[in-house]
C-alpha cells in the first residue's frame, strides 16, 4: 500500500459486518494505531490478520501524533487508523491525528464501515429528514440541560450517543426540557445478539428504564419537535 493513513470503520457490534476491504487494509497496513489495542486484537484474531497494535485513546493521542507523522513520512509506512467501534475521530479518538496528517501533507484516506448514527437513524423512520449529529451530551446536569434548550425546538432529529450509567439522566432532563410527550427513539447493543430498540415518548421511556441495570453503549435520538 501507499505510505499514508487509513482510517478504518470497524464493526459496532457483530464482527462479521467488517467490510472485505477494511479487513484487507488492515491486515496489509504496517501498523495499527488503536483506541484500546485488546478490542483490535479481538478483531484481528477473528480474520487472521497479524498487524501489530499501537494504543492511541484520548489520553495518549497528542503523544501519538509525533510516532504517526513519523511512521508515515520518514518511515514509508502505511498506518492503520481504528477506534473500539464505529469511525474514529466521529465521537471518537483520532481527530487529532487526522489532523495533523493533513496539515503535513500526507495522503489520507478513509474505509467507511457501520455507525450507530445511521444504523439508529435507520431503525428510528428519522432517516429521511436530515439530522443533527450531537456526539456525547455534557456529563454536568446544568451543561447537558443547555445543550438540550440548544436543540428542543429543532425540526430535524438529534442524535446523541451515551453511556449506559448516563442514559436514564439523559432521559430525564429530555423530558424535563422538552416535555413528557416528546418522541425519542433509544437503542442498544446496536447489531449484537441483545439489540434493543424503543420508540416511545421521553416519560414513557424514562419510567421504563428507571430500574434497570444497563449494558452497552447507547443512542438516544430526540425526535423532532413536530413529530
Amino acid at each position: 500500500m501507499d505510505r499514508g493513513l487509513y482510517i478504518i470503520g470497524t464493526p459496532i457490534g457483530n464482527l462479521d459486518d467488517f467490510s472485505p476491504r477494511g479487513c484487507e487494509v488492515l491486515g496489509a497496513a504496517d501498523v495499527v494505531f488503536a483506541e484500546d489495542t485488546r478490542r483490535v486484537r479481538k478483531l484481528l484474531s477473528r480474520f487472521e490478520l497479524k498487524t501489530p497494535a499501537v494504543s492511541c485513546h484520548r489520553f495518549n493521542e497528542a503523544s501519538r501524533v509525533e510516532a504517526v507523522l513519523g511512521r508515515i513520512r520518514d518511515d514509508g509506512e502505511a498506518v492503520a487508523l481504528v477506534s473500539d467501534s464505529g469511525m474514529p475521530s466521529v465521537s471518537d479518538p483520532g481527530a487529532r491525528v487526522v489532523r495533523a496528517c493533513r496539515e503535513a501533507g500526507l495522503f489520507v484516506t478513509c474505509i467507511p464501515g457501520p455507525t450507530a448514527v445511521s444504523t439508529a437513524l435507520a431503525l428510528s423512520g428519522f432517516g429521511d429528514r436530515g439530522h443533527v449529529f450531537a456526539g456525547f451530551p455534557p456529563r454536568k446536569p446544568a451543561k447537558r440541560r443547555r445543550e438540550l434548550e440548544r436543540w428542543k425546538d429543532t425540526e430535524l432529529p438529534v442524535v446523541f450517543y451515551e453511556s449506559p450509567y448516563r442514559i436514564f439522566s439523559l432521559l430525564k432532563d429530555v423530558a424535563a426540557v422538552c416535555g413528557d410527550h416528546r418522541t425519542v427513539f433509544f437503542a442498544r447493543e446496536l447489531t449484537k445478539l441483545y439489540e434493543e430498540t424503543r420508540l416511545a415518548e421521553a416519560a414513557e421511556l424514562r419510567d421504563a428504564l428507571a430500574d434497570r441495570k444497563l449494558k452497552g453503549e447507547c443512542v438516544l435520538i430526540l425526535g423532532p419537535e413536530n413529530s
